[in-house]
C-alpha cells in the first residue's frame, strides 16, 4: 500500500465533488462503463483521466506562454525514460491527493488500492532513465520550457521472475490496459529513411540521399506536470509504423505471414527497449533505434523552431539540444545531414551551429559502454550520416594535425581502426557539442584524464561537471510521507518548496524524541517493505533487523558479488561462533541482469542459491537472512529505500559515474556503505566523514592494481575469503548442482578486474563498524538524521538550475 502524501505539500482546496463527477463522466463517456460494472482498472482510468483534464489546462497554458515569449527551449534526448508510476506522483503534484481519496470514497473506491495496480511505464533500465524522468519533473517545476523525446516502447525492459533461483525474463506488457496519460499525435508523423545510396553531391557539401526503406515515426505525448502545477512540459515518445503495414497481393494470395513482413520489420525498431545486441541482426536493431528517435525529434524540432522563428540559423539562441548519454549521438550528423542538404547552409556555418545548439551528457568511462559501431554497418545503414561523419573526422584531424603536429591521430579520430574499423559515437558526441559534462565531480575528472584525454587537450574548457539529482517530490514526500511530516514541523513547511531548509533537521541529531520518532517511521516503512516481501517471495523478514539493501543493476562493476560472497562469510562467522552478540541482518537484493550478460545472471542465481540455504537454517535465520525481490523498479525502489538502513554503494571506483540510489538512500536517512566512486565523495563531504562508511581502494588505486597477478596472494591473506570461494566453488550451495559456480570463481581467481577479491577484506571491516553503529540505537539515528539534513543539495532542482545556467545558457527563477 502505499503511503499518503503529506497534506501540507497537497490538497489546497480541491473540490471532492466536483472531482467525483468528472470521474464518473470518464467512467461513462470515455470507459463506457457504469459504477455497478467497473472494476478497478476502469476507476483507475477514470480518476486518470479526470486529473488529465486538470493537467492538460496548465500544460496548454505552460506551452501558449512558451511560445508567447518566445523562450529558449530546452530538448532532452534520452532512449530511456523511467516514469514509473504516474498516478500517485501527478496527484501531488497538482494539490489534489485529498480531493482525489474523497471523491473516490463516496464512490466506493480506494485510492491507494488502485493506485498500486497502476503499471510501472518501464521505459528505462535503471539511474539513466530515472534521471531523465526526474529532470523533466524539476523543468516543469522551475519553468524551464523543455521537451522529453524517446520512444514509446511496447515492452519496455523485461519483466524479470526468478524460478529455480535463475533470472527468467518475460515481456513487461505495461501496455495491456493502454496508457490513458498519453494522447497519440498522427498529425506529427515523420518519415525515416534508411539504406539506399547517396545519389547526388555538390562542391559545397550539399547531397541528396535516396534511402531504400522508409519507416514512420509517430508521436505519442505525454505531459508531465510541475511542482504545485507550477507548469508543465511534454514528453513525446515516438512509435515506429510500416510505410506500407499490409501486402495486400500477397494477403490475397496466401502469404498471410509475408503481408505482414514489412509491418514487422519497421513495427521492431519500437518493440522492446535494449534488444539482445550479441547478434549482427540485433546490432542494427540497436542503430535503427538509435537513429529513428534521433531523426524524429530533430526534424519535429526543427519544425517546431522554423514554423514560429522562420530560419534555422536561429536555432542556437532559441534551442538547446541535450543529448543523454551517447544513444543519440547520432544528432551531430542528423541535424548536419538537415541544415546542410535541406536548409543550404555552408558547411562551416552548419558546424558552428550545430555545435551551439548541442550539447552532451556522458554517463560512462566503461569501455563497453561508450557505443561504437561498424563502419560497414554505418555504410550500409545511413550512407549519408556516414559521409558526413567522416567529413567531420577530416576536418577535425586536419585541425588537431596542424596545431599539435605530434598529436597522436588515432587516439583522436572519429574512426576506431584497431577493432575493424567502428565509429566512436562518444567521441562524435564529444565533437559536435559545444559542453560536454560529467554527472559527479570525480566523474568529471576521471573524464579529463582517461577516456576524452585527447580531446579534452584541444578542447580544455569543453567538459563540465553538472552532479546529477533526484527530484524530492517522488523520493521523500511521495516515498516516505511520515518522514516529510516531520521534517514539515522541525524545518518549517516551506520545505516543500525549498528542499534546502532540510539542513535545518540537522539541529534534531541529538534530540531522543526525534530519534525515537524517526526509528519508528523506520519501523513502519520495514512493515510494508516486509509485507510486499512476502506477498512476492514467501519469506518472512524480521522487521527489528538492520535493513541492508544493494537495489540496482546487476552487473560486475556494481559488485553484488562481493556483497554476497561477504554475507557467505558473515554467515560462517555466525555458525562458528554462534554465541557472539551478532547484530540480525536482512540483505535485500533487487535488480535486472542484461538478458546476454551471462556472469550477471550467475550471479542472481548465486544470491538465490544462497538465500536458499541461510534462511533455512535455525541456527542462524533470526540473525541473518537474504532476499532477492524480483522485477526491481521504481514501484519497488519506492518500497526499499525509506525502508533501508543501509545503502550499499560498493562499485568498483572510478566506474560508477554518479549514482543516484545513493542520494536517495541518503535522503531518507540511510546511513551508505561505500568506496570513493560516484557521487558516494559528494554525499561524504555533505553528510560528515563520521556519518558515512567508507572502505577500499581509490581510482587512482584501482588503475595502478590493473594487471597484478597476485590475486592468489591477496585471497590468502584473507581466511575468510579462500574459504568462501572454496565453498562457493565446490557447490556448498548448490548441492544439486556442485559445479555450478565453478567457473564463476575461476574467472574471479584469473581475473579480477572488478577489484572484487582486493576489496574484499577492507569490505568486510567496514561491514563489522556498521554492526557497532547498529549495536548503539543513539548513534545510529543520530548519524541517519544528519544523513537527511546533509542531502538537500542533491535535488534536481539544483541541478537543472546548473544546466540552464552553465550549458543551454537560459534565465530560470531561483
Amino acid at each position: 500500500m502505499t503511503a499518503s502524501r503529506p497534506r501540507s505539500a497537497a490538497d489546497p482546496g480541491g473540490d471532492t465533488a466536483v472531482l467525483k463527477q468528472e470521474i464518473l463522466r470518464k467512467l461513462t463517456y470515455s470507459i463506457g462503463k457504469t459504477p455497478a460494472t467497473a472494476g478497478d482498472h476502469d476507476w483507475l482510468t477514470a480518476a486518470i483521466l479526470a486529473l488529465r483534464d486538470r493537467i492538460i489546462d496548465t500544460w496548454q497554458q505552460t506551452t501558449i506562454d512558451s511560445y508567447r515569449t518566445g523562450r529558449k527551449r530546452v530538448y532532452y534526448l534520452s532512449l530511456e525514460f523511467l516514469i514509473g508510476r504516474s498516478f500517485a506522483n501527478a496527484l501531488s503534484n497538482f494539490g489534489l491527493t485529498g480531493a482525489m481519496r474523497g471523491a473516490l470514497a463516496e464512490l466506493g473506491v480506494d485510492l491507494e488500492a488502485i493506485e498500486t495496480i497502476e503499471p510501472d511505464a518501464a521505459l528505462g533500465n535503471g539511474g539513466l532513465g530515472r534521471l531523465a524522468a526526474c529532470y523533466l519533473e524539476s523543468m516543469a517545476t522551475i519553468g524551464v520550457p523543455c521537451r522529453g523525446y524517446g520512444i514509446r516502447y511496447d515492452h519496455g525492459l523485461f519483466k524479470q521472475f526468478i524460478a529455480g533461483g535463475q533470472q527468467m525474463e518475460a515481456p513487461e506488457e505495461w501496455l495491456t490496459f493502454r496508457n490513458p496519460w498519453e494522447l497519440e499525435r498522427p498529425e506529427n508523423t515523420y518519415q525515416i529513411g534508411f539504406g539506399g545510396a547517396v545519389v547526388d553531391t555538390t562542391p559545397f557539401g550539399r547531397a541528396t540521399w535516396a534511402p531504400s526503406e522508409s519507416v514512420f515515426a509517430v508521436a505519442y505525448d505525454t505531459p508531465i506536470i510541475g511542482w504545485r502545477s507550477a507548469g508543465a512540459v511534454t514528453l513525446r515518445l515516438w512509435r515506429a509504423r510500416a510505410e506500407n503495414p499490409l501486402q495486400l497481393k500477397a494477403f490475397n494470395e496466401g502469404d498471410h505471414l509475408g503481408a505482414h513482413a514489412e509491418r514487422n520489420r519497421a513495427e521492431a525498431i519500437s518493440s522492446v527497449l535494449y534488444p539482445n545486441d550479441s547478434t549482427p541482426a540485433g546490432q542494427e536493431l540497436r542503430l535503427r533505434q538509435e537513429y529513428f528517435f534521433t531523426a524524429a525529434s530533430l526534424q519535429d524540432l526543427v519544425r517546431r523552431h522554423i514554423q514560429q522563428f522562420g530560419n534555422v540559423r536561429s536555432l542556437p539562441e532559441k534551442a538547446s539540444i541535450q543529448l543523454n548519454d551517447t544513444h543519440p549521438a547520432l544528432a551531430v550528423a542528423e541535424l548536419m545531414r538537415i541544415v546542410v542538404d535541406d536548409h543550404a547552409v555552408d558547411w562551416s556555418e552548419a558546424w558552428s551551429l550545430v555545435n551551439a545548439t548541442i550539447s552532451y551528457t556522458n554517463h560512462t568511462l566503461l569501455p563497453e559502454a561508450l557505443e561504437t559501431w561498424p563502419v560497414s554497418l554505418m555504410e550500409r545503414l545511413l550512407p549519408r550520416h556516414m559521409q558526413i561523419i567522416f567529413a567531420i573526422n577530416a576536418r577535425f584531424l586536419e585541425r588537431a594535425l596542424a596545431e599539435t603536429p605530434t598529436a597522436d591521430l588515432s587516439r583522436l579520430s572519429l574512426i576506431d581502426e584497431h577493432h575493424g574499423r567502428r565509429v566512436r559515437m562518444a567521441h562524435l558526441a564529444f565533437l559536435g557539442s559545444h559542453t560536454v559534462n560529467g554527472v559527479s565531480e570525480l566523474h568529471s575528472s576521471l573524464m579529463r584524464t582517461t577516456v576524452f584525454e585527447p580531446l579534452h587537450r584541444i578542447f580544455p574548457t569543453r567538459i563540465r561537471n553538472v552532479t546529477n539529482g533526484i527530484t524530492p517530490r517522488r523520493w521523500l514526500f511521495g516515498a516516505n510521507a511520515a518522514l516529510a511530516e516531520l521534517l514539515a514541523e522541525t524545518c518549517g513547511s516551506e520545505i516543500f518548496d525549498d528542499i534546502g531548509v532540510i539542513d535545518r533537521f540537522a539541529r534534531c541529531c541529538g534530540d531522543a524524541a526525534v530519534q525515537q520518532r524517526v526509528a519508528a517511521i523506520r519501523l513502519a516503512n520495514k512493515e510494508r517493505l516486509a509485507d510486499y516481501i512476502r506477498r512476492e517471495t514467501g519469506i518472512a523478514v524480521n522487521v527489528r533487523a538492520m535493513f541492508d539493501a544493494q537495489i540496482k543493476r546487476v552487473h560486475e562493476y556494481k559488485r553484488q558479488l562481493m556483497n554476497i560472497i561477504e554475507t557467505i562469510a558473515l554467515y560462517d562467522a555466525m555458525r562458528a561462533e554462534p554465541y557472539l552478540d551478532w547484530q540480525p541482518r536482512v540483505k535485500i537484493f533487487a535488480g535486472k541482469a542484461a538478458s546476454n550478460y551471462l556472469t550477471a545472471k550467475r550471479v542472481i542465481n548465486l544470491i538465490n542459491d544462497v538465500a536458499a540455504v541461510v534462511n533455512n537454517d535455525a541456527m542462524t535465520r533470526d540473525r541473518l537472512q537474504v532476499v532477492f525481490i524480483p522485477n526491481y523498479n521504481v514501484s519497488v525502489a519506492e518500497l526499499v529505500i525509506p525502508a533501508a538502513d543501509l545503502s550499499e554503494q560498493i562499485s568498483t571506483a572510478g566506474m560508477e559515474a554518479s549514482g543516484t540510489g545513493n542520494m536517495k538512500f541518503a535522503l531518507n536517512g540511510a546511513l551508505t556503505i561505500g568506496t570513493l566512486d560516484g557521487a558516494n565523495l559528494e554525499i561524504r563531504e555533505r553528510v560528515g566523514e563520521d556519518n558515512i562508511v567508507i572502505f577500499g581502494m581509490t581510482a587512482d588505486e584501482v588503475e595502478a592494481a590493473r594487471g597484478r597477478s597476485d590475486t592468489e596472494a591477496v585471497i590468502g591473506r584473507s581466511p575468510y575469503l579462500s574459504d568462501v570461494l572454496e565453498a562457493v566453488s565446490q557447490g556448498a550451495f548448490s548441492p544439486g548442482d556442485p559445479g555450478r559456480y565453478a567457473d564463476l570463481v575461476r574467472d574471479l581467481r584469473h581475473n579480477d578486474w572488478f577489484m572484487t577479491l582486493r576489496d574484499f577484506e577492507t569490505y568486510r571491516q567496514a561491514q563489522r563498524r556498521v554492526d557497532a553503529l547498529w549495536a548503539d540505537p543513539g548513534a545510529w539515528w543520530r548519524r541517519s538524521i544528519l544523513n537527511t539534513a546533509g542531502c538537500g543539495w542533491f535535488s534536481s532542482d539544483r541541478a537543472i538550475r546548473q544546466y540552464a545556467a552553465d550549458i543551454w545558457h537560459m534565465p530560470v527563477e531561483t
